[in-house]
């Protein structure tokens, strides 16, 4: 009599391929579960993302009213600045690491343009002071950033997010403030400026305005 040996039944299908079917069909559930959001649409809603343009809108108003509010006229800054420098920086401007930022108004006859920024010939204030305003296209320095003191590098992640927070209220004010202004013509005119200038030489000023009005 002849005695056939049976091997051992294997696993059975499912469990011998248990695991990478589990595995497709939860990748397929992820699939399908997941959107793609455009940035920028109403579907985004990372309010964590800094978004400078976002930014520049919210904050500008404030930081305007900010300067409006503690604009020193340029007849009493100017000798203030002339006779002591780090005094007038702590009684009229905002501490910074490369000098105090200065919130100012002044009113006086726009001269040439060069690259955007007109010299004024300011009554009232000493000859060896020189005035200039920037009225674009490009406005530079982070002088609206820095001027309330209420926006600093710690609430940002980097140095690239603090500096486009400073472009960014830059060019909100271009918009706000600059857009109705045909700023290539300005010159031989009566022009009020209130803004912010940066302390570091007091004979020069360089103005980043929030308002601007031509007489």
């Amino acid at each position: 009599m002849t005695t056939e040996t049976i091997p051992p039944a294997g696993p059975p299908a499912w469990r011998k391929y248990g695991m990478p079917v589990a595995a497709i069909i939860l990748i397929g559930a992820m699939v399908l579960d997941t959107r793609i959001v455009v940035m920028g649409s109403a579907e985004d809603v990372q309010e964590d993302v800094f978004n400078p343009d976002r930014f520049g809108a919210e904050m500008f108003p404030g930081v305007r009213d900010y300067i409006v509010t503690n604009a020193v006229d340029a007849a009493t800054l100017a000798p203030a600045v002339m006779a002591d420098k780090a005094a007038a920086a702590e009684e009229f401007g905002t501490p910074g690491s490369v000098g105090a930022v200065m919130p100012v108004t002044v009113t006086g006859v726009a001269g040439d343009v060069r690259s955007g920024i007109y010299t004024l010939a300011v009554a009232g204030i000493p000859e060896e002071i020189t005035v200039r305003v920037q009225t674009g296209p490009a406005i530079n320095g982070t002088e609206l950033r820095d001027v309330t003191g209420e926006i600093v590098f710690g609430q940002f992640t980097n140095q690239i997010e603090y500096q486009d927070a400073g472009a960014a209220l830059n060019n909100q004010m271009k918009v706000d403030v600059l857009a109705d202004v045909d700023t290539a013509t300005l010159g031989g005119k009566t022009i009020t400026v209130t803004g912010a200038f940066r302390l570091i030489n007091p004979k020069n000023w360089l103005i980043t305005p929030v308002t601007l009005e031509v007489k």
